[in-house]
């Protein structure tokens, strides 16, 4: 059972992040609260770390931390920091 719930969780952490459109960034908290678990930002980011990333169609770089800091990514906090630049969602 706590398989299939994190199934399940994983499955709605990618579609919320999925649609998060270029020029914007959520928190990984709002991305846990929109997947329906407020509590889980933690989880979100494992999640995201692991999921494959924009190869994958996945633009994990939009997620940041609740603090305004970039937080972590896999390829680096600079490859964040520039596509965040690219897309218009960092000055």
């Amino acid at each position: 059972m706590f398989e299939t719930k994190m199934k399940s969780f994983l499955k709605k952490v990618i579609a919320v992040v999925r649609k998060i459109p270029k020029g914007q960034a959520l928190s990984y908290q709002e991305v846990a609260r929109q997947a329906g678990s407020p509590r889980a930002a933690r989880a979100v980011g494992n999640i995201l770390h692991n999921c494959g990333g924009v190869k994958e169609g996945i633009p994990c770089h939009r997620v940041v931390k609740s603090n305004g800091q970039i937080g972590g990514y896999a390829h680096g906090t600079k490859k964040k920091t520039t596509l965040l630049k690219k897309e218009g969602a960092l000055k």
